[in-house]
């Protein structure tokens, strides 16, 4: 614990402008940000005597080890800066709204030549037409495919539309009805971005014009006996009645508005919104934070204003339980045209109780779910330190493992958890080659040395007054475990030796009897079968396997189809990258003309000659070429492990 005296800075030495300012620890990483109109005033507030501070607040300038500040022109370019400061450090003492979960949009990108619809919980480019976010994706899933009935704009991925492109053959959506096949020229570009505008003019509310036309039409088949044709468009209204029944009126004047709802305790605060477009509403989403400062409710406000607006902008209305603090630099935050206020009667006041009655409830069901959370993990934590005898439970561990095909194609995986969850943005991969590669405890010597490389040497925090950034990759763990025995512990006891590393603790799990094994130790550690650490410690196992495995796969799926290509002369290591970005699989290179592989840079004339020369003669032989092509090569979320494209 440390006394904030040690590090208080001089009174004078404190500007009296607005800023933004941080404590930090004595690691550097960022604990606390705040903003303040007047930087000395709010700073010498911090160090007064602990005994009259809040306890969060005294929690945190004890836990702080230096704290600097950064001034700015006006409090809006505060706000906004203490915003982005959160966002990047995620500082641990500070109010952070957080989803539970990503929440997903449907997605029409009208920048692109061919729209495309989708459903993505990943940022949208500008120029897209966005509706959402929907609380559950299956409803949205249901949504998309009742509209493609009606409008039957591409849903496909840029590969399967090439590929369609090339094979002069639409995909499964396009033989059922459901896409125009724009790719095979069924219907002309023109053609297909007036159907997505269409699509996106009936999901932004404009309705009735089209249920009107497919019932003229309806009628006017029946009254000409094509009864077929009268029935198909008798599905098609019911369909886009069914998707009007989701999004029932609740503001009669059509407005477009943004409802807040706010519940709080001691400790935690839910805020539940309510996006309404139209008069109807287009989504729901909310969040959940622990209070660990003196956040009051106006406080929280401003918070879930400026997590919502900072990046995105505002609708006509937005309304609030209570106003904001800071209320001018939250409205000019907002523009001039949003009109920031608390209903006072009629049905946009009884709508915002029952967004507030959605946040009670969603603070209840996460104030259960936290205390048997909670309860397990700080369980879990506690008994993993005692069974490995550490001075304090391991509230950061990282966790390693190694994946290799026969020796080829070695990789390493860095998995961390900090508090007993999983912290996916400080994952890292290693690629293991040259002497390293040779066996497994190789290549866990390599890859733990390159860690505490980064931890001997961590990188200075920086004084760069717009970004502030600093390397997280550096924090140092509590606790490293390695997946396996004796041999991978002793391999990263050498490289703890050799660094000499004496501060962070060391383990092994092994896989056959759920064994701990501690550096030169001759007998492991064994955890009753029920106790919540073990169950912790094969979280963390199987967390580092699955994350390694799926970068193996990926790096040996490049490989495979890189190797279909070696042995053409002229063609290296660049140049076969080069194509394969281009092209993705060695079957589309082969069926791409010369004058296309000319596209590609650094490949003439009489490269592409050879190329196709030589792809062809190896499939006619028999090449692996074809085979090649089952192992794709894929693009991986590094921090979910997720598949993507391939």
């Amino acid at each position: 614990m440390a006394d904030p005296a040690t590090y208080r800075p001089a009174t004078g030495t404190i500007p009296t402008r607005p800023g933004v300012y941080r404590f930090r620890d004595a690691h550097g990483r960022v604990i606390y940000v705040g903003k303040a109109k007047n930087l000395r005033q709010r700073l010498v507030n911090y160090f007064q005597d602990l005994s009259v501070l809040h306890e969060r607040t005294r929690r945190m300038v004890t836990t702080a080890a230096s704290v600097e500040w950064t001034v700015v022109g006006t409090e809006v370019e505060a706000l906004t800066l203490e915003y982005t400061w959160i966002k990047e450090f995620d500082p641990r003492f500070n109010v952070k709204f957080r989803d539970d979960k990503s929440y997903p949009y449907l997605v029409i990108t009208m920048g692109e030549k061919v729209p495309r619809v989708h459903i993505t919980r990943r940022p949208r480019a500008k120029g897209d037409r966005t509706f959402g976010p929907y609380p559950q994706v299956g409803a949205i899933r249901e949504t998309l495919d009742l509209m493609l009935r009606v409008f039957p704009i591409r849903s496909c991925t840029a590969g399967v539309y090439r590929r369609a492109e090339r094979s002069g053959r639409p995909c499964l959506l396009g033989f059922i009805g459901k896409c125009a096949a724009p790719c095979v020229g069924d219907i002309s570009e023109d053609e297909h971005r007036r159907l997505a505008e269409q699509f996106a003019d009936f999901m932004a509310g404009n309705t009735s014009k089209y249920t009107r036309r497919i019932e003229q039409r309806m009628r006017a088949a029946a009254a000409a006996m094509d009864y077929e044709t009268a029935a198909s468009l008798r599905d098609d209204l019911q369909a886009l009645e069914k998707v009007m029944e989701k999004n029932s009126v609740v503001l009669s004047d059509a407005t477009d508005a943004d409802l807040i709802g706010l519940a709080q305790d001691e400790l935690e605060a839910s805020v539940q919104v309510f996006h309404v477009r139209g008069g109807r509403i287009r989504g729901q989403r909310g969040w959940t934070a622990e209070i660990l400062d003196e956040s009051t409710a106006p406080d929280l406000v401003e918070r879930a204003l400026t997590t919502l607006y900072t990046e995105g902008s505002a609708p006509k209305e937005v309304l609030v339980p209570i106003l904001p603090t800071n209320l001018s630099q939250v409205r000019e935050l907002l523009g001039p045209r949003v009109d920031l206020r608390v209903p006072q009667r009629g049905e946009k006041k009884d709508l915002l109780v029952t967004v507030g009655e959605n946040a009670t409830e969603a603070l209840r069901l996460h104030r259960l779910k936290r205390t048997g959370d909670l309860t397990a993990r700080t369980k879990a934590l506690e008994d993993l330190g005692e069974a490995l005898d550490l001075a304090e439970p391991p509230l950061r561990i990282e966790c390693f493992d190694i994946s290799h095909s026969q020796g080829t194609n070695v990789v390493g995986s860095q998995v961390v958890f900090e508090d007993g969850l999983p912290k996916k943005s400080e994952y890292r991969r290693y690629s293991v080659t040259g002497a390293a590669a040779r066996d497994d405890t190789a290549s866990m010597h390599d890859v733990i040395t390159r860690r505490l490389k980064h931890h001997l040497d961590p990188p200075e925090p920086t004084e760069d007054e717009e970004t502030g950034r600093f390397k997280r990759f550096a924090y140092p763990p509590s606790l490293i475990l390695v997946d396996g025995g004796p041999p991978q512990v002793a391999a990263a006891q050498r490289a703890f030796d050799e660094l000499g590393i004496t501060d962070i603790a060391l383990a092994g799990i092994a896989k056959r009897l759920e064994e701990i094994w501690l550096p030169g130790e001759e007998y492991p550690v064994i955890l009753p079968r029920t106790s919540e650490a073990l169950f912790l410690v094969q979280r963390l196992r199987d967390e580092a396997h699955r994350f390694a495995i799926t970068y193996h796969r990926s790096k040996r799926g490049r490989a495979m189809q890189a190797s279909a290509l070696d042995g053409i002369p002229g063609l290296g290591p660049a140049r076969r990258r080069a194509l394969l970005d281009r092209f993705v699989t060695v079957s589309a290179i082969r069926e791409a003309s010369e004058e296309q592989l000319t596209e590609v840079d650094g490949i003439g004339p009489a490269l592409a000659a050879q190329i196709t020369a030589a792809l062809t003669s190896g499939q006619e032989t028999g090449s692996d070429a074809d085979s090649a092509d089952d192992a794709l090569g894929v693009t991986v979320d590094m921090a979910t492990g997720e598949i993507l494209e391939g």
